[in-house]
């Protein structure tokens, strides 16, 4: 999981402090809210996010939906109540893949595609085209396909749409969530997103 704060780069030393600060609690309390262990996480810090492995034995669907769930109802309650202008938003992506670990951090193509999704133009869009939105989430296309399209967790999966995203040269598939365009998407459309995927079964956690 790969977590990012909007429009960190123009807020000033003392509203960066702040944005760390309350990004941690809300994530902290969003993960006991849901029995997760951070304790069991590992965290590699950046000064307006962080990239997250969970441990392999996660239940997945749970990160996922009510995790997410979690993280939205505590932003929408901190920017409500918030002294400043600057209200705090995020774009998390996820992904279920292998990695291993290395003295610079995790290795593998798990953190490389949590982190292409997670600067994916579509999700930055959201958070600009929609101002309401305190959250933009995207997942993976595997992880798509084998939580939420499957209904194992608590999100809907029409609510979701399929974006590409190209970085280097190499092409990312995932799935952005999207209530709004749940409700004014025809139900063809909609179903046209859920076709099938190859899937396997990885070692890995949570990335």
């Amino acid at each position: 999981m790969a977590v990012d704060v909007e429009k960190y780069s123009t807020r000033d030393a003392r509203e960066q402090l702040r944005a760390q600060k309350e990004l941690q609690r809300i994530l902290n309390v969003a993960a006991q809210n849901t029995g997760l262990d951070q304790r069991e996480w590992y965290e590699q810090v950046s000064g307006d996010g962080e990239l997250v492995v969970l441990p392999e034995d996660v239940d997945v669907s749970v990160v996922v939906g009510d995790f997410t769930c979690q993280l939205e109802t505590m932003l929408a309650e901190f920017n409500r109540r918030a002294v400043t202008d600057t209200p705090l938003r995020l774009r998390v992506a996820m992904h279920h893949g292998t990695l291993t670990p290395g003295p610079f951090g995790p290795a593998g193509d798990a953190p490389i595609v949590v982190s292409r999704l997670l600067d994916a133009k579509p999700l930055r869009k959201l958070l600009t085209d929609q101002q309401e939105r305190d959250l933009a989430l995207i997942v993976s296309q595997t992880l798509y396909q084998d939580v939420v399209r499957t209904g194992f967790c608590s999100l809907d999966p029409e609510e979701f749409q399929p974006v590409r995203v190209n970085a280097k040269g190499i092409q990312y598939h995932g799935f952005v969530r999207n209530q709004e365009e749940r409700r004014m998407a025809p139900a063809t459309l909609r179903r046209a997103s859920g076709g099938g995927a190859d899937l396997v079964a990885l070692p890995g956690g949570l990335a």
